[in-house]
């Protein structure tokens, strides 16, 4: 990363703690409220409104009445009287914050000049203090039904944690090519240097790519048209090696250029330690296509979490936010109270991580996943760190539990780690046959755990600890942890 850019970052950075910062464009400001047009009636496409903040959704959005209606509105803090645009949109009302009249004492100007158009940070109008108080109070109503949670496990630098980032690449208005990340509710690509969530590293590279398009004439996907090269960069960075994978994403196996490109980005960055290309020609949301290249490197990266070593590929899951993973996953291990004889089972085990993790106090650890490459990146790191009580197998976590309490095996403990829709009903009941004593629930939705945790604990379980981390910091996203504990 260049020195401007690096000193601009921490100067950012600096602003948001202190409670200082800069904004850009269509930032709202504090103070009296701006003359315009007066405003008009709810029949018409928009209606200019002063509400009052009356509390906060999960998503970190101010809640205000008008006319009888709830508004959520983004950016908005309790107790603040404010201007809001309000439109409809079919059945659907939109809510955009104008101009604050009366500011809390908790808003800090945002340290990022893309926050109010960008939409992947919801919290950086609030100090970090305040971020911390609004997850913990969160939580605490989610799970007031089972337990009280403990303090959430916060970090002390919430910037540059990000080790993987996803940049998009395409044509402005003057045909000049343009990348970062897409503009909240659109497929409108805001032009960005920098993300302060991101590895800096990461954005130095993503940034060089751009300038290498404009100059070579590299040509990036329109999604309207379906012509051009280049959709999207993933970059992953090992913190701890400090290894790098820079994958291109493309609509074409056809590379033009590309031993000059790998020649000027190993000259521009010798911190990259391997190049992919990825072809997806699919209309589709989805990132990744079926299709890998390696351009350079061996084609995957390595890093250290909690003192095993990873191997991670492109499609590797790997936690985005290894320091706050690491006190998670500790916490995890603590709760499960593994002392060298247990059985653990580590659902939806992905690469291994937690598993393997776990197997340093554990007598033997089972790892049961459906995505079979991730089972063989698995196997990779068991070897890797020379573990030799864990096994793991392809297939589906419920099925393969009900299978052992059909044949009489045990487990003393159950880890799992759903995706962000939680668990269904077929999965928790096989945990029920099963009968293990501990049950740890892992999980980065606490609103789906709390709907999995009321199936537990009327089913023979009960919940004896709650951790909050904040895994996402600057976002409204937190993961917990869940100890339950059978009879």
């Amino acid at each position: 990363m260049s020195k401007r850019k690096n000193k601009s970052r921490k100067r950012h950075q600096r602003n948001a703690n202190k409670g200082g910062g800069s904004n850009k464009g269509k930032a709202p400001r504090s103070g009296p409220p701006k003359k315009g047009k007066p405003p008009r009636h709810r029949g018409q496409k928009s209606v200019t409104a002063e509400v009052t903040c009356t509390g906060l959704t999960h998503e970190g959005k101010g809640i205000a009445q008008w006319k009888n209606e709830k508004l959520e509105v983004p950016h908005l803090l309790p107790g603040e009287r404010a201007e809001v645009i309000i439109s409809q949109k079919g059945k659907f009302t939109d809510v955009e914050l104008k101009h604050v009249i009366e500011a809390s004492k908790e808003r800090v100007d945002p340290p990022c000049p893309y926050y109010y158009e960008c939409g992947g940070c919801q919290l950086q109008h609030m100090s970090n203090a305040t971020q911390a108080d609004f997850k913990q109070q969160a939580i605490n109503e989610l799970m007031k039904p089972f337990a009280k949670p403990a303090p959430i496990f916060t970090m002390e630098h919430p910037y540059d944690y990000r080790n993987k980032s996803h940049t998009t690449y395409g044509m402005n208005h003057k045909r000049q090519v343009v990348g970062g990340l897409y503009e909240q509710n659109s497929h409108d690509i805001i032009d960005m240097d920098q993300c302060l969530i991101h590895d800096p590293k990461a954005d130095d590279i993503a940034n060089t790519i751009k300038e290498y398009m404009r100059k070579t004439k590299m040509q990036p996907y329109n999604e309207d048209t379906g012509h051009g090269f280049l959709r999207h960069v993933l970059i992953k960075v090992g913190k701890v090696s400090g290894e790098i994978m820079v994958v291109l994403v493309a609509a074409s196996s056809e590379f033009k250029g590309k031993n000059n490109f790998v020649k000027t980005m190993r000259k521009e960055h010798p911190e990259i330690t391997t190049m992919l290309l990825n072809v997806n020609k699919r209309d589709t949301s989805v990132v990744l296509g079926d299709q890998e290249k390696v351009l350079f490197g061996k084609g995957t990266i390595t890093d250290t979490l909690c003192g095993l070593e990873f191997e991670i590929s492109a499609k590797s899951f790997y936690q985005i936010n290894p320091v706050q993973t690491e006190k998670l996953y500790g916490k995890a291990i603590e709760m499960a109270e593994v002392s060298g004889k247990e059985t653990v089972i580590d659902a939806y085990c992905g690469i291994g991580t937690i598993g393997l993790v776990a197997s340093k106090k554990a007598g033997n650890v089972i790892g049961v996943e459906l995505n079979k490459d991730a089972v063989k990146d698995a196997i990779r790191n068991s070897k890797r760190n020379g573990v030799t009580n864990a096994r793991f197998y392809q297939g589906d976590a419920g099925k393969f539990m009900v299978d052992m309490a059909a044949r009489g095996e045990k487990a003393d403990v159950v880890i799992m780690d759903p995706p962000r829709s939680g668990s269904d009903e077929a999965f928790l009941s096989s945990v029920v046959k099963l009968k293990p004593e501990k049950v740890v629930y892992v999980s980065c939705n606490p609103e789906t755990q709390a709907r999995d945790l009321e199936y537990l604990t009327k089913n023979g379980y009960k919940v004896e600890g709650i951790q909050p981390v904040d895994m996402f910091p600057q976002t409204y996203h937190v993961e917990t942890v869940a100890k339950l504990v059978r009879g």
